[in-house]
């Protein structure tokens, strides 16, 4: 069977305390003794030093504690303030239980509550932990100040009685060698009995003290066991109710945050969406009805007039300048009731803004006779402006029809729009002027050409050129030919009004 060394006395689990025994050279059956009481009184005091200063350091935890509780009351209350006021746009969400508006009330009621908590910690700490460890407290420095006053003043005594028996054990010594050396011849009160008796005396009283004081020491260390036992008992009860109270203010903290987490968690996910539809559903708009079209959307003035073409369609133009080798181009054309013909590249309003590239206004304009599918006009661009415009010169511009039909019709509506269409007058042809030989001249325009023909007096017939079929004083808008009286040439006039004062024809301007 295997065999364990003893235990030590004074080990962890020896069951037995260490004591300290008396070393040094001077044994205890010497008079004085070198063990010093003192030292084993003063031990005890400092441990009792020691354990006050421990208490000492568990309050300053404590009432920090208490502080920090205190500040976060504080703080909550700044939290606080961050949700204090209503929502802005707050019509937006509803009012009622179960949504956003609810959760704050939430927050704002559950932080209330953990600021109050803190400071209910604060009171708590204050009032129930900081009294048991100020009591222990008083306890030890009562326990100190008895130790001083009692095995203290005793080991005190013990000092002084030993001194006085250290004294008289000297003066022995130095009147036992007087004694010696004068044959015996000492005074009375030197006599060494007599000192020896005195010896024998304070040594008596001086073993009586050191007796008591190593009795009241041995009953204080057996009462420290249980002294240390209350105040490591006194410590732990004070501890758990610092855990009760601050471990009790944690866990409503955290269900207090748990209730927040829980009231955003249990809002439906279209509660808000649906009640604000609700609230608002005259404003909301019907996924149910069909896309806006411009073929249904009306608008002030939307039919006056102005804003409808006399004439719209494509017309070819023959290119000017360098341009003119390339010969005719396509473009979109419009005759407005404003008296302007417009050239586009298109008929698309979508695609990109429709500004003009060419802008004639017909009645500066002088316009020419239709010969086949072509006629010109000739006038200055005013599409870039009033300025501009002013600045520009005249140009003849020749354009082309896809028929001669399609050239006649143009050329009655811009005739009509230039302000002399179904007057009757001789306008020169800035397109084209021949002889009778078909030797080819220069044009010939109204303000070079001979005088109004005087056809008063004259049969029916004579002296003017054919007009053609007249619908309410409106002219042929087909191109006719009259022969001039100057030299005997043929020059091609459109279709104008008969001045009734004159008899002649007014200048196409």
């Amino acid at each position: 069977m295997a065999s364990y060394p003893p235990e030590k006395a004074g080990q962890p689990g020896s069951g037995t305390l260490p004591y300290r025994t008396t070393g040094g050279s001077v044994s205890d059956d010497e008079a004085v003794s070198d063990a010093n009481p003192g030292d084993t009184a003063g031990v005890l005091i400092e441990r009792l030093q020691a354990w006050k200063h421990a208490v000492g350091y568990l309050e300053n935890y404590i009432s920090a504690t208490e502080k920090v509780h205190k500040a976060h009351a504080k703080e909550y209350e700044h939290v606080l303030k961050t949700v204090s006021h209503p929502l802005k746009e707050g019509h937006h969400f509803e009012q009622s239980l179960g949504g956003v508006a609810g959760l704050f009330e939430n927050i704002r009621a559950n932080t209330q509550g953990i600021a109050n908590s803190h400071l209910e910690t604060e009171k708590n700490l204050k009032g129930s932990v900081l009294p048991i460890l100020g009591r222990l407290h008083s306890e030890i420095k009562s326990k100190s100040k008895e130790l001083n006053s009692g095995a203290g003043k005793g080991s005190k005594a013990v000092a002084s009685a030993r001194n006085t028996t250290q004294k008289h054990i000297e003066l022995l010594g130095q009147h036992t060698g007087t004694f010696d050396a004068t044959g015996g011849r000492v005074e009375p009160h030197n006599d060494p009995y007599v000192i020896q008796r005195g010896i024998q005396h304070r040594l008596h009283k001086q073993i009586l003290e050191e007796n008591n004081n190593r009795q009241d020491l041995i009953a204080v260390q057996e009462n420290f066991r249980t002294f240390e036992a209350h105040v490591i008992q006194t410590i732990q009860q004070a501890m758990s109710v610092f855990l009760q109270i601050v471990g009790g203010q944690a866990d409503r903290q955290k269900s207090i945050y748990s209730d927040m987490i829980g009231t955003a968690q249990r809002i439906p996910l279209d509660f808000e969406w649906t009640h604000f539809v609700h609230r608002n559903g005259n404003l909301m708009l019907d996924p149910n009805l069909p896309h806006r079209t411009l073929s249904n959307i009306t608008y002030p003035n939307q039919g006056h007039p102005s804003t409808q073409p006399l004439i719209s369609g494509t017309l070819e133009r023959k290119s000017r300048g360098i341009g003119a080798l390339t010969g005719y181009k396509t473009g979109y054309y419009a005759v407005t009731p404003a008296g302007y013909l417009h050239q586009f590249d298109d008929d698309d309003n979508f695609r990109k803004e429709p500004t003009p590239e060419l802008s004639l206004y017909l009645p500066d304009c002088t316009i020419g006779a239709v010969s086949g599918e072509m006629f010109n006009i000739k006038g200055k661009d005013v599409s870039k402006g009033k300025v501009t415009g002013a600045l520009s010169m005249s140009h003849e511009f020749a354009f082309k029809a896809h028929t001669p039909a399609d050239a006649e019709k143009w050329w009655g509506v811009i005739k009509e729009a230039s302000g002399t269409g179904g007057v009757g007058g001789i306008i020169s042809s800035p397109i084209e002027t021949r002889n009778v030989s078909g030797q080819s001249v220069p044009p010939a325009y109204e303000e070079k050409s001979a005088p109004p023909l005087q056809t008063q007096g004259l049969p029916q017939g004579q002296g003017q050129p054919s007009a053609g079929p007249q619908s309410g004083g409106t002219h042929s808008a087909g191109p006719h030919s009259a022969i001039s009286p100057t030299g005997g040439h043929e020059v091609l006039h459109g279709a104008g009004q008969q001045n009734p004062g004159t008899g002649g024809y007014s200048k196409d301007v």
